[in-house]
């Protein structure tokens, strides 16, 4: 009863540990990590803007995020040093805490989101973050070569010809959404740790690029799994003990 109850949760939890730590390697190659934060901070203002009005929170996290994602590259070209990154994190955060704080039927919400209750997590989680992790995978997979080439040498695609902007807002919009997604079960700090850390820790010890991607995803998963077990068996919001975990891992590998 107990292994059935937790199921749903622990998968839709594992499939976002395998996805953030391989999308944070593709976010840290191109120096934005803030980026991710900003994006977990729009979603979760999205879904309780969403429950204010009467809609599914998911459903609002998925909009606001795809707004900011598909408008970043204007913010960059206009905000440079990562201002428009601030910015939308910021603005986020703002518009999150004084939903909750102004709308009762918000402020639970809220918390969840900022707590990473990821028990809560039913199938209704599970398959949108299941079918979004494939495609976003999927996705890394058709894209890296461009992202690659577009890193370490910037000027290919000019003196080719080739346009770049499909890609890059693509990539920008497939991580709004992905990280949105996990926003919606691991909470805003639990899904920014597990984007940032793991790829952060395999590009110190990496010896190149394959390395670094299968480094962040053991770690990622290795931590998810602990975290998991020891929240449940503490009684403890999942969300701060696996970021906890991640920095005194962090701090022990670094």
């Amino acid at each position: 009863m107990s292994s059935e109850l937790f199921l749903i949760p622990f998968l839709t939890g594992l499939a976002c540990a395998i996805v953030l730590p391989v999308l944070g390697c593709y976010l840290r190659l191109r120096d934005e990590w803030l980026a991710a934060l900003a994006y977990s901070h729009v979603a979760a203002a999205g879904a309780l803007l969403a429950l204010v009005a009467g809609m599914a929170p998911v459903l609002g996290g998925l909009a606001t995020a795809a707004l900011a994602g598909a408008g970043r590259r204007l913010f960059a070209r206009r905000l440079s040093g990562g201002a428009g990154d601030a910015l939308l994190l910021l603005g986020g955060w703002s518009g999150a805490v004084l939903l909750a704080a102004n709308a009762p039927m918000a402020e639970r919400l809220g918390h969840a989101l900022f707590d990473g209750q990821l028990y809560f997590a039913g199938s209704e989680q599970l398959w949108p973050v299941a079918i979004g992790g494939v495609v976003a995978l999927l996705a890394l997979r058709v894209w890296s070569p461009r992202l690659l080439l577009a890193r370490v040498y910037p000027d290919l695609f000019r003196l080719r010809g080739l346009p770049a902007w499909p890609t890059q807002v693509g990539f920008d919009l497939m991580a709004a959404l992905s990280l949105a997604l996990a926003t919606m079960s691991l909470g805003v700090m639990g899904a920014f740790a597990l984007v940032f850390i793991p790829p952060w820790l395999a590009f110190r010890r990496a010896a190149n690029w394959r390395s670094g991607l299968r480094w962040a995803l053991a770690i990622g998963v290795v931590a998810y799994v602990a975290a998991f077990a020891l929240a449940l068996g503490l009684d403890q919001p999942f969300g701060p003990v696996l970021a906890l975990l991640l920095v005194l891992v962090g701090l022990l590998v670094a």
